[in-house]
């Protein structure tokens, strides 16, 4: 993951596109917004770099945990096939992000308003090489999504994020679409219904 989240800073950007929603305590969508990542301010910038950094930056087997999709998981009309259609489309169809933030406002709990963010992203594998002749040649375009789930306080001011996702999996330095990164900043009191009753079907 040190790899991936080293490309997570404002000059060495890998993100692409942003797009979020706002969900209020009974669990009703208050508003969204869709952007190219680089039309942010500068400062924006880092706030949302921020957010999504934390998810793979995370410890790995503690507060990110890596499962397995089952074939069962990955029917048509799945979590999985919606996420898969997300990283396709680089998140610039609002109709597939409006299904999954209903989703998560109908399965998600938390007594207060929270955020929803999507960040996708690519990353250029570099072939690893000991004489350094192809470093600057690629293995295979990494493409991503990370979703962040915040609590907001004021004017929709994000805090940092309580649980998330990074799909697909950065197995081996490669794409693994059979397998998902999920976050919990609370490792002891983990949000099992994002796993439980949105991600996994196997797993209801």
């Amino acid at each position: 993951m040190l790899e991936l989240t080293r490309r997570m800073t404002l000059k060495r950007n890998c993100f692409t596109r942003i797009s979020g929603a706002y969900i209020d305590e009974e669990g009703f969508v208050d508003g969204t917004f869709n952007t190219h990542f680089l039309k942010l301010s500068a400062k924006d910038q880092n706030t949302n770099i921020a957010i999504a950094k934390a998810i793979p930056f995370s410890e790995t087997n503690v507060n990110l945990k890596e499962y397995r999709f089952t074939k069962e998981d990955e029917r048509a009309g799945s979590t999985w096939q919606l996420m898969m259609a997300l990283r396709e489309c680089e998140l610039k169809n609002d109709a597939l992000l409006d299904v999954f933030y209903e989703v998560i406002g109908e399965k998600y709990r938390s007594k207060d308003q929270y955020a929803v963010y999507f960040f996708h992203g690519s990353y250029d594998v570099p072939i690893k090489s000991s004489d350094k002749t192809n470093q600057w040649e690629s293995e295979e375009v990494y493409k991503f999504i990370i979703c962040a789930i915040c609590p907001i306080h004021g004017d929709y001011e994000p805090e940092a994020p309580e649980c998330g996702f990074l799909f697909p999996a950065f197995t081996d330095r490669s794409s693994d679409i059979h397998g998902i990164e999920i976050f919990n900043a609370d490792a002891e009191n983990p949000h099992m219904e994002l796993l439980e009753k949105i991600i996994l079907s196997s797993a209801k």
